[in-house]
């Protein structure tokens, strides 16, 4: 059993009263909706540091990620093919995966990293990563990401997003809303501080 499972159990035996959860049904009849989601996401994106970039009917996604990042040498990737409108294609632009390497700190250095989205949030622009291989750290060590999501996996708000998320085997997941920023040191906008300085969701 691991130190979390620890903690967890440990947690569940000293719990005197339990709570039921909240009914937030009211909460969701109000919530945001749109009726364009990939306009939206697209908006919202740009506006927290990213960038959404939808793929066009017969266009090669390993041609895309080239143009926009045609700097980057050292790839990683999580995604061996993904499903367009044109058909399955295979992502042939990574130079190797991820769990290729012995540690995390072994992927310093890495120029991008592709990775699969699971789920987009059209109120904020966030998308779910689902953690899909051993070495998580590469979600947050490369210089830039980019997330492969189907543009049908768009949803509204957190409350739909909530209802479709999972960890998978890893038991690890996270939400990522554009690039890494913070403003803690002086006020100052900083990129990159603790994950991707550039951000860019690839809509299939």
């Amino acid at each position: 059993m691991s130190s979390r499972e620890d903690i967890l159990q440990n947690i569940r035996r000293n719990t005197r009263v339990r709570y039921e959860k909240p009914d937030l049904s009211d909460l969701e009849h109000e919530a945001l909706t749109y009726e364009d989601k990939v306009a939206q996401f697209s908006e919202v994106i740009k506006i927290v540091g990213g960038q959404a970039v939808v793929l066009q009917k017969g266009e090669d996604v390993n041609e895309l990620i080239k143009k926009i990042y045609p700097e980057a040498r050292r790839i990683a990737s999580v995604v061996s093919e993904v499903q367009t409108e044109s058909g399955v294609q295979a992502i042939t632009c990574g130079t190797f995966h991820p769990d290729d390497v012995e540690k995390s700190g072994d992927l310093d250095g890495t120029d991008l990293a592709i990775v699969d989205g699971r789920v987009g949030v059209c109120e904020n622009g966030a998308v779910w990563l689902q953690q899909d291989v051993e070495q998580r750290a590469v979600y947050f060590i490369s210089e830039a990401l980019v997330i492969l999501l189907d543009r049908k996996n768009l949803v509204n708000n957190m409350h739909e997003a909530y209802k479709r998320i999972d960890t998978g085997e890893y038991g690890y997941g996270v939400f990522v809303s554009g690039p890494s920023k913070t403003a803690d040191i002086e006020q100052a906008l900083v990129m990159g501080a603790h994950g991707a300085r550039s951000v860019t969701v690839i809509l299939l």
